[in-house]
């Protein structure tokens, strides 16, 4: 199964260490990230989508996406 997800924040280090995370713990970079200013924080935001392949499993929208392996 391909499992999705898309990671969003504002534009700072932390961010881009939620994305170092994921891809330390096999997610693969989908697509480019995206950038938008939030006028009402008046701050940049951020966004990227992971991806990643795991065991044939069913499909639980109760479980959390990071507890797929």
């Amino acid at each position: 199964m391909h499992v999705y997800r898309f990671l969003s924040g504002d534009d700072d280090s932390s961010f881009c260490h939620k994305v170092t995370k994921a891809l330390s713990e096999g997610w693969v970079l989908y697509g480019q990230p995206q950038y938008v200013f939030d006028a009402a924080a008046g701050k940049m935001r951020c966004a990227q989508a992971v991806t990643k392949e795991v065991e044939d499993q069913p499909y639980d929208p109760d479980k959390k996406l990071t507890e797929y392996e």
